[in-house]
């Protein structure tokens, strides 16, 4: 009997009708297309992508730039990486499903994989986590769109270190057709000059491959798998690039208290 992982989350972080997300994706990548001067960014061979995971209507754009320049590579296993927000769990836990319901259909779980990840590395299995957690869920419709018949594996973590996530990471990305997805937000309600002031810390961490900074002034619910994807880059002399920054302000308009968004691409 096959174990799914619903999609707890649609029609409430995204919609739940496929048709209302792909006009969504066409509309931001037709503004892309039209501002975006070198289109050569959507030929990089990602190696990893960092995508945020609030609500479309806020972070969807961003989030669907980095997914299409990962989706141009077509990796053959992408592992998705987010922080737990709802359940405590203790160390990581690795979803062993066979499938992730998307509004595009269901998404390949890769349990074979997930099983010889589990020889070399501790995982937990905290079902509750993985059906209410949208850091990874909301990534899941973007995998799907851009590559149909790829195949996931979902980790999410609580109580770790960033050294231990940077591990894993690194172990995947010695397979050539792996790719990894880390998913976080930035700092949370701060007015909009003071977020961009504290986002921008991120920012430079993550584009300079900085981990002191990313540890000590960073502000974001992921930052341990950001920290842990810098970690990898430099530890496997990868290159990174942030591809868009921007606040809930800069799409509602309301600058009082706004939470940040980055996405980014490691390569």
């Amino acid at each position: 009997m096959e174990l799914i992982r619903p999609a707890g989350n649609s029609g409430k972080f995204y919609p739940h009708n496929a048709k209302e997300i792909e006009q969504m994706i066409a509309t931001w990548n037709e503004i892309l297309d039209k501002n975006l001067k070198d289109k050569s960014v959507f030929k990089t061979p990602a190696k990893a992508i960092v995508s945020p995971h609030a609500g479309y209507v806020y972070s969807g754009f961003t989030a669907n730039y980095a997914h299409r320049v990962l989706g141009s590579r077509h990796p053959k296993r992408v592992v998705v990486v987010g922080p737990s927000h709802h359940v405590y769990v203790r160390g990581i836990s690795a979803g062993y499903f066979d499938a992730y319901e998307t509004p595009f259909g269901m998404l390949k779980g890769d349990t074979e994989y997930l099983k010889e990840l589990s020889q070399y590395f501790s995982f937990t299995f905290e079902e509750e986590a993985h059906y209410l957690e949208h850091s990874t869920e909301t990534q899941f419709p973007f995998l799907k769109y851009y590559n149909p018949d790829i195949k996931i594996v979902e980790l999410i973590y609580g109580n770790t270190d960033y050294l231990e996530l940077a591990d894993i990471f690194e172990y995947i990305l010695r397979d050539p057709d792996n790719a990894i997805v880390i998913s976080t937000d930035l700092s949370h309600f701060h007015p909009q000059q003071e977020a961009r002031e504290i986002d921008n810390y991120c920012l430079v961490a993550f584009e300079y491959k900085n981990i002191e900074l990313s540890l000590e002034k960073c502000e974001a619910c992921g930052k341990l798998g950001l920290t842990g994807i810098i970690k990898t880059a430099n530890d496997l002399y990868l290159n990174t690039k942030i591809l868009d920054y921007r606040t809930s302000g800069d799409i509602t308009g309301d600058t009082s208290s706004v939470v940040g968004y980055m996405s980014g691409v490691v390569y």
